[in-house]
């Protein structure tokens, strides 16, 4: 199938403010999706609300634009019911770590088969610019006037932690990886996060004094280095892209489908 085949050319042009990262992501996810050769009528995409939510509806796949932070609920539902589908969970900040925390790491212990898109732009932009759990300590936001003290969570460390077996972080300026890790992710047997550090200028450049779209994603190439590297050593600030973990376990719905034999034989 060719590019154009997966977007629903209708809703175009889309709706994210001039220079967000969020229009990479989907042209990143779309070339992982057309490289991989996969049937659009094999993936479901399930998104929740806010910014990042919105690429459910530029993607001519089976979607579904649910509740906030319920979006790995929703996810759960389809992939126990329909698991030969390949399912892809785009989340924003908060839907992935905030009100939709407690739905991640579940996710993530049971090792469920789909992919978990974090689309990390350190900020509410949808509603306001308020801080979110991955704004850092001493960002400013509408809601932190006066610098936010909240520490943030590592995407990387917390998936690790509570299971996931293929766990990856690329940015919106490193493009070609940020495809190749989606691509790693989709076909990975298990529970996959890949957080994407996406700029927005809207509200956290400019609350910041981060700069434009340019600037920003040029701050993302000085401030990032590969997983190992000799800079990382040098300077522990950078932050590593690459792939942290890929690992195997048993997923959870290959294992559920024991249970069902073993019930069938009792009965």
């Amino acid at each position: 199938m060719a590019v154009k085949d997966y977007i629903r050319e209708r809703f175009f042009p889309q709706m994210w403010c001039p220079g967000c990262g969020h229009g990479i992501i989907l042209n990143g996810l779309i070339k992982a999706v057309e490289e991989l050769g996969l049937n659009k009528n094999d993936i479901v995409m399930v998104s929740g609300i806010g910014c990042s939510a919105r690429i459910s509806g530029y993607l001519d796949f089976h979607t579904m634009h649910t509740l906030h932070g319920r979006a790995l609920a929703f996810a759960t539902g389809i992939k126990m019911s329909r698991p030969e589908l390949n399912v892809l969970v785009p989340m924003g900040d908060g839907d992935a770590l905030a009100i939709g925390g407690n739905h991640f790491i579940h996710a993530a212990r049971r090792n469920i088969d789909m992919t978990a898109i974090v689309m990390n732009n350190r900020v509410y932009g949808m509603t306001g610019g308020q801080y979110s759990p991955l704004s850092g300590y001493g960002t400013l936001a509408t809601t932190a006037p006066y610098t936010n003290i909240d520490h943030p969570f590592d995407v990387v460390d917390l998936a690790v932690a509570v299971g996931a077996t293929f766990v990856a972080r690329s940015t919106t300026y490193h493009i070609c990886q940020l495809t190749d890790l989606i691509k790693k992710a989709i076909t990975h047997k298990g529970f996959s996060v890949v957080e994407i550090l996406s700029q927005c200028p809207t509200y956290y450049g400019r609350k910041n004094k981060e700069g434009n779209a340019y600037e920003m994603m040029e701050l993302m190439k000085q401030k990032t280095t590969p997983v190992g590297s000799e800079a990382k050593k040098k300077n522990p600030d950078l932050i590593e892209t690459g792939v942290f973990l890929e690992t195997d376990k048993p997923e959870y719905c290959t294992e559920y489908d024991k249970i069902i034999e073993r019930a069938k034989k009792d009965n």
